[in-house]
């Protein structure tokens, strides 16, 4: 985790302001980013890091989301396998991601 992050951690937790951590747990093929990538979102749904951008991160995000409401942790299964519009496809493999409320 990059010290930027865990910075971050560290204030909300002091200040008592919720954050929630997306972790890639695993991957299989060829993914965007791999185990150990990070996401850190805030409540107003800004977030400092990524785990690879595109439509598997806007999944991600929505479940973050629901994790900053409710609390509960998640795995996340993206699967970037599926064919999508457009010609520069360059993953093809799945992520497991590990979505934790860590403050707050």
């Amino acid at each position: 985790m990059s010290r930027e992050l865990f910075a971050e951690i560290r204030e909300a937790q002091q200040a008592g302001q919720p954050r929630v951590l997306a972790t890639v747990a695993a991957t299989r093929g060829s993914t965007p980013r791999g185990p150990g990538a990070h996401l850190l979102l805030r409540p107003d749904g800004t977030f400092s890091g990524t785990i690879g951008g595109g439509c598997g991160e806007a999944e991600v995000w929505q479940e973050a989301m629901e994790t900053m409401v409710d609390g509960q942790p998640r795995v996340v299964v993206v699967d970037l396998t599926e064919p999508v519009d457009g010609e520069d496809k360059i993953c093809g493999g799945v992520m497991e991601v590990f979505i934790e409320r860590v403050t707050g």
